[in-house]
């Protein structure tokens, strides 16, 4: 089965998690390249799983999690078609392997569908990863519409339609026998049911998108169709467990095992998939909200060549956060109130201020302007959990805490 394509689409064009953003053109340190990040992004694609190319210019990966789900149907249905097809012998393993790989094409198809969907609305997609779930097609930074949303999310599941109606006609039309009748047979029917269940309308699922993009048109917030459609992928979750498993356990039916853990594993995906959609809907709807001059505590930029006496009097002691900024300008450093209790005051204008300070993270300074997802993403970027914040020429007038940005992301008090 699938999901649909992974990532939402931002009206606000904003790029997705997986872009590496630079608020108010903010350089890295010393403006130099990040090998460093370079080489964890080549470890994240490698962690896709195994690449098998490109189709039509989008990478396609096929996630080591798929062969637990292959695994699983050889497991269980080989043993079914061997006694359903005696004369198939040990064949009947390989068969059922060879469903679990028709099963994989179905869903690599279904996915190109999203992918080439989206690319006639000049969506690029970043990936294809085929995995224990079905699979995800993930885009890079775009702007959607609700019609234009709902295109893309069920060109997957016409896909699969279209793919069982032509199995039904070579069916049909060519009367297969034996090892060909199985598998086509099998084809169609995976297909149609791969189709029908990706548009039960509830996220994760690709018909939610429908819930979502007529939420979204009504009220014109995405964030307020995401979450009615996650809550309502919630409601398929419930109807699924009620239908598939309570309602024949009442009506006296057995139970099979393999069938009651499917369902519980798939229900469990949805169930999450779905809280993950609202959560991220209300990451995003409180994103606004995320500016570093709003969030920053006041103040003052000191030289990291000035004395203790000097940072007192601008404020360093007496509730006044000082940050210690080197002869360029460039934030490089916080000074330490209980540290500068700990000095004498004779001994007060012959002390460096270096010496009651600590470093701030190289690069950890940002405009008082930046906000939303992409101040987040560059914040996340860097190390360290406290970050200057300067306003249009340069002067230091703030300290943004990552305690300040979390709870502005999750809508809960800093602590």
């Amino acid at each position: 089965m699938s999901a649909g394509p992974e990532g939402q689409p931002n009206p606000e064009g904003q790029p997705n998690p997986e872009g590496q953003p630079n608020p108010e053109g903010q350089p890295n340190p010393e403006g130099q390249p990040n090998p460093e990040g370079q080489r964890h992004a080549a470890e994240g694609r490698s962690r896709d799983g195994i690449p098998l190319g490109r189709i039509a210019g989008v990478p396609v990966y096929l996630a080591y999690s798929w062969f637990l789900i292959a695994g699983f149907t050889v497991v269980v249905y080989g043993p079914t078609l061997a006694a359903r097809e005696p004369q198939l012998g040990t064949g009947a393993y390989f068969v059922a392997f060879a469903y679990a790989v028709l099963l994989l094409v179905s869903v690599l198809i279904h996915e190109l569908a999203h992918a080439l969907s989206a690319r006639a609305f000049g969506w690029p997609s970043q990936k294809i990863v085929l995995n224990l779930w079905g699979g995800h097609t993930q885009f890079e930074s775009f702007t959607a519409s609700p019609g234009r949303s709902v295109v893309v999310a069920l060109a997957g599941p016409a896909a699969n339609f279209v793919l069982a109606g032509a199995a039904w006609i070579l069916i049909n039309a060519a009367e297969p026998t034996g090892v060909a009748a199985i598998l086509a047979n099998i084809f169609m029917w995976a297909n149609f049911l791969i189709g029908v269940f990706n548009v039960l309308p509830g996220l994760p699922l690709d018909g939610g998108r429908l819930v979502e993009s007529i939420v979204w048109r009504l009220t014109g917030s995405q964030e307020r169709g995401t979450i009615a459609a996650g809550w309502a992928g919630r409601v398929v979750v419930a109807a699924i467990v009620f239908f598939g498993l309570v309602l024949p356990w009442l009506q006296g039916q057995g139970i099979d095992i393999s069938f009651t853990l499917v369902l519980l594993l798939v229900a469990a995906f949805l169930w999450q998939g779905a809280s993950a959609s609202i959560r991220n809907a209300g990451f995003r709807s409180r994103l606004p909200n995320v500016v570093a001059g709003q969030l920053a505590v006041a103040a003052v930029g000191v030289p990291n060549f000035a004395t203790v006496e000097q940072a007192v009097e601008a404020g360093a002691g007496q509730g006044v956060v000082v940050v210690l900024c080197a002869p360029d300008g460039k934030p490089q450093g916080v000074v330490d109130p209980t540290a500068i209790a700990r000095v004498p005051e004779p001994a007060r204008a012959s002390t460096p201020v270096t010496a009651v300070g600590y470093a701030l993270a190289p690069g950890a300074y940002v405009p008082e302007s930046a906000g939303g997802q992409e101040l987040v993403q560059y914040l996340a970027q860097l190390q360290g959990t406290e970050y200057a914040v300067v306003d249009a020429t340069g002067r230091v007038v703030g300290l943004l805490s990552q305690r300040a940005v979390v709870a502005a992301i999750s809508g809960r008090p800093a602590r």
